[in-house]
């Protein structure tokens, strides 16, 4: 049985594992053990289904598609940690406008308490003073709405309503920004990827060499010098691509990080065939002016610049208002109750008490006075709260006289911040404009620069071409060998850095004039 467990989960487990696939392992180890334990007679049931089970997970983390450059940005725009932190922002940019649209309504409130008085206090029912203990509560609704306030609230309204549109562009911009950052990684991988061929070619090709080098010191045609000045460009080569192969691992966690992706996932991405062939426009199709134009016509942020301005703006009327009287209406509806409120309660019989004599025309009566007997009952709260029903409507106007200069320090600080926003205009597009200016002279330099590493590379081709060919007969030492195989690697190295620092001159001023890159 044990032969069994272990045989077939052998089988059933990859090499490598998504993390869920990890924890599936630890309970299936649980249960596997338990069944030995019991000795249950449908364990190889259970494990051909866990093997079953694992494999086909395997098989489809493995079977995965490579990720192109237009999945990678799709899947940072629905998990990027700072694209989330931006559509907070964005809600609760829509709660204030919510808020301050809602603040056109009338309030409504209502209260109620409850008191209890015990020593000397004023009894409700004589209305004077003594020694007596109760418990009363009023309750109380009341609503005010303010009638006019010279367009303050309409002018917070407007200004949160520009603060809101404001972070609209700035996810707007975060999306851009993502996407870049995006295609910037991807060209980091393809780099890192192209170099890793390169130094296996000079791997190779040292390696060639260095098997060819044998066998001519093997002849006698050569020292074992050169066999040993190969060996040690051999593990210089190799050591460079460690080197690179690190560099393409960082660049893939560099993408990791900004898809919030977990490291220990695996993940590749779909490399262009050729990556001449990505599109590229010419230096005439971004020159810097008609770049500028487009970008300060199109670019999210100027857009910010210009939507938090007319929010300043609306901001210091709706500041100017508050120094001005407004007017208000409020209504209030209150009643009350007393424990000790009591009204008469008449039993419907009467008494008949004599009150004295009467002489009318030497004529003696009696006379009496008769009373309706009744007693005093403690009042109902219900009729109570019918009997105290009050209601009052009335009209108010407010006037700032003296208030610390709080209405007044509104006031300046909404014009200081009106003109540091204009400030931060002018300042953002005076850097864009340099920004714009400095990409496309680093454009041109990366496209001479690229140019001349061609040159350079062509050049080291050919020397180590007739290097090799010296050195076969013997004509050039292993020294001189090794230098002009240097050379061309460092060359074919530069040209690549070359290459991809040109395509990302080019798609940073693309970014600019549309405000989205393509690969």
């Amino acid at each position: 049985m044990m032969f069994c467990i272990k045989f077939v989960w052998q089988l059933a487990i990859p090499n490598s594992k998504l993390p869920f696939i990890n924890k599936v392992e630890k309970v299936s180890y649980q249960l596997l053990y338990f069944c030995q334990i019991m000795k249950l007679r449908i364990l190889p049931k259970i494990l051909l289904l866990a093997s079953i089970l694992i494999t086909s997970m395997s098989t489809v983390s493995h079977a995965q598609e490579k990720w192109t450059f237009e999945q990678c940005v799709q899947y940072a725009l629905e998990h990027n940690l700072t694209l989330k932190q931006s559509v907070l922002d964005k809600r609760m940019a829509e709660l204030t406008l919510k808020q301050s649209r809602l603040s056109q309504i009338p309030t409504l409130n209502a209260s109620i308490g409850g008191t209890f008085n015990n020593g000397r206090n004023i009894n409700p029912n004589t209305n004077v003073a003594e020694s007596v203990s109760f418990f009363s509560t009023s309750p109380n609704l009341g609503a005010s709405i303010e009638l006019f306030n010279w367009f303050r609230v309409r002018n917070t309204i407007a200004a949160n309503r520009y603060e809101a549109e404001a972070t609209y562009k700035l996810l707007e911009k975060a999306k851009n920004d993502i996407a870049f950052n995006i295609a910037n990684a991807f060209l980091q991988i393809i780099l890192a990827n192209e170099t890793i061929k390169v130094n296996q070619s000079q791997v190779k090709q040292t390696q060639a060499q260095l098997d060819n080098t044998k066998k001519l010191v093997a002849a006698g045609s050569v020292s074992e010098a050169n066999q040993a000045d190969i060996e040690a460009q051999l593990a210089r080569d190799s050591s460079s691509l460690v080197t690179s192969k690190n560099n393409y691992i960082i660049a893939v966690l560099q993408m990791k990080a900004i898809l919030n992706f977990d490291f220990e996932t695996p993940f590749d991405v779909q490399l262009p065939a050729d990556i001449k062939n990505v599109p590229l426009l010419s230096l005439d199709q971004v020159a810097p002016e008609m770049v500028f134009s487009s970008a300060l016509a199109n670019q999210p942020q100027t857009e910010v610049d210009k939507l938090r301005i007319k929010s300043a703006q609306k901001t210091l009327k709706a500041a100017r208002a508050t120094l001005l009287p407004s007017l208000f209406l409020s209504a209030n509806l209150n009643t009350a109750y007393n424990n000790q409120t009591t009204h008469r309660v008449f039993t419907g019989t009467s008494s008949k008490l004599p009150i004295g004599l009467v002489d009318i025309n030497n004529q003696t009566y009696q006379t009496y006075t008769i009373t309706e007997d009744s007693y005093q009952d403690k009042t109902s709260i219900g009729t109570q709260f019918d009997n105290n029903f009050g209601q009052n409507i009335g009209a108010s106007i407010r006037i700032p006289i003296l208030n610390g200069w709080q209405a007044r320090g509104q006031v300046e600080n909404a014009k200081l911040q009106l003109e540091n926003r204009k400030l931060t205009y002018d300042i953002n597009t005076q850097q864009l404009r340099q920004d714009v200016y400095t990409a496309y002279a680093n454009a041109e330099a990366a496209l001479d620069k690229y140019k001349s590493a061609l040159r350079i590379e062509e050049s080291s081709a050919k020397a180590y071409d007739f290097a090799t060919k010296r050195f076969d007969v013997g004509l050039l030492s292993s020294i001189e060998y090794i230098t002009a195989q240097t050379n061309l690697f460092q060359a074919q190295t530069d040209r690549l850095y070359a290459l991809y620092d040109y395509i990302f001159k080019v798609k940073l001023l693309e970014f600019y004039r549309d405000q989205k890159i393509t690969l």
